[in-house]
Order: structure tokens, then C-alpha cells, then sequence
């Protein structure tokens, strides 16, 4: 597989300052997203200290481990180096007034061949675009959506629910942290979209597939979401980052000579 790669990142219309943060490596298929909470700037450190810590880190053993290390590995790996980030966070918290109680969500992948490891931590989400279908691969892990699995509150309801932003975990708040991880097989022409809360809170789910599913580059729609969103009142910082998978062209080039199209 050949993937493409597209990250953007803007403050919202409401916002004095950007706390999120995005972070992608495209030699190792590594790819970040953040979105911090906290005091005066303490959330902005947080996602800036998460996306750099992560991608240095994950992008490095990446690179030493190679193509032969397996996906139990690399997820190992994966887990490490969000729990070191989250004590790296904590820690700087502790040490800091002005931090205290910082952290930030996070959603963390890695392509890899035909499969991504994708790990995750709070309400930022990570979509995907196949066959026509938009589908959420993530779960949040939030007051809301636990009221949802509960069976307390509708989709309609949610919504329009005032408790959107509560989230159940989150990296940097406590000295350790619960990382989901999943696999997910993946096809020639997935379009993956990880974003921030800024996005998915203003823009509907439908919208974000009409978008992803133009004929306008993978820029342009990453700029298309962020635009959606401030049009809807841009009322916290937007981050996407978009991420498209095409045969490589070697492949490409085997199946037209075995269907005779060469």
C-alpha cells in the first residue's frame, strides 16, 4: 500500500489560542492528533508536549525495529511510549503551578503495510471512508457516550447534550493512562480521517463523508472540514488529519498484466 498524508490545524473562531496539536511522520506511517485542556496555555503544552514525545519516540523505534517487527510489537511499543508520554506530561504538571491539571486527548497510528494499529484516548475520534461509507472506528471514551451505551440518552439527544466535552480518560491527569488500542485491516482506497472535537462537534457525520468523498484533493478537504466547521461557528480548535491509501504501483502494475490490460 501507498498512503498519502495531510495534516492541518486551526484555532476556531471562539479560541484566543490553538490546544490542539498534530504530528505526522510519513516514513514510518506514524501519525498524532491532540487536543489539550487545561489552565492558561497548560493545555497547549500538553498536546504539543504528547504529538512531539509520541512521534519522536514511536517514529524512531520504527525506524530501528524495521519491517520485521511484528504488530504485537510494535503495538508494545506503542503503549510505551503514550505511558511515557503521559508520565512526562504528569510530571511537568506536578512541578508547575501553572500546569496543574493539564492533559490532553489523544489518537495515535500507525500504517503499516495493510494493516493500522490504531490507539486511542478521550473524544477525539479517527473515521473511515470505505466503499462509499463513512464509519467511526473509534469509541470516545466520555460521560456522554457511557450514557449512550447505557441506554440513558438517544444519538438524537447527544446531540444537542450539554455534557459533550466530559471525557473519561486522559493522557497527562493521572501517573498512568488507559491506551485502547485496535487493528483494522486495510484496502486500497480507505480514506482515514483523525480529528479533534472542534470538527466532529460541529460538523455532522454526513457532512464529514460528502466532504472526504469529493474529487478535490486530500488538501483541499482537509481545508473543506476545517472551513465546515467555523462556518458552524468554529466554537473550539479544529484539527484533521487526513490520511488516503492507494495500491503501490508495482501491484497495480501485476494485476493489469494478469487481467490482460498491460
Amino acid at each position: 500500500m501507498q498512503y498519502s498524508f495531510v495534516a492541518k490545524t486551526d484555532p476556531g473562531r471562539a479560541r484566543g489560542n490553538n490546544e490542539d496539536s498534530v504530528a505526522v511522520d510519513e516514513a514510518t506511517g506514524t501519525v498524532v492528533l491532540a487536543d489539550g485542556m487545561g489552565g492558561y496555555n497548560a493545555g497547549e503544552i500538553a498536546s504539543g508536549m504528547a504529538t512531539a514525545f509520541i512521534k519522536s519516540e514511536m517514529s524512531r523505534w520504527l525506524l530501528e525495529a524495521g519491517h520485521a517487527a511484528a504488530l504485537r510489537e510494535v503495538r508494545r511499543a506503542m503503549e510505551i511510549c503514550v505511558e511515557n508520554a503521559n508520565l512526562s506530561i504528569f510530571n511537568a504538571a506536578s512541578a508547575n503551578a501553572a500546569y496543574a491539571g493539564m492533559g490532553t486527548t489523544l489518537v495515535v497510528g500507525v500504517f503499516r503495510e495493510d494493516k493500522l494499529l490504531l490507539g486511542h484516548i478521550g473524544d477525539s475520534r479517527c473515521y473511515r471512508l470505505r466503499d462509499q461509507q463513512l464509519q467511526q472506528i473509534t469509541k470516545d471514551h466520555s460521560l456522554l457516550q457511557e450514557q449512550i451505551d447505557a441506554g440513558l440518552i438517544t444519538l438524537e439527544q447527544a446531540a444537542h447534550s450539554t455534557i459533550k466535552n466530559l471525557v473519561t480518560r486522559a493522557v497527562g491527569v493521572d501517573d498512568v493512562v488507559m491506551l485502547e488500542i485496535n487493528e483494522h485491516s486495510v484496502q486500497s482506497g480507505d480514506l482515514y480521517v483523525l480529528c479533534s472535537d472542534g470538527l466532529s462537534d460541529m460538523v455532522d457525520d454526513a457532512s464529514i463523508a460528502r466532504i472526504v468523498q469529493s474529487d478535490r484533493d486530500l488538501d483541499q478537504k482537509a481545508g473543506d472540514l476545517i472551513d465546515i466547521a467555523n462556518a458552524n461557528g468554529g466554537r473550539d480548535n479544529i484539527s484533521v488529519i487526513l490520511v488516503e491509501v492507494v495500491q503501490s504501483s508495482s501491484r497495480r502494475g501485476l494485476l493489469s498484466r494478469i487481467l490482460g490490460k498491460s
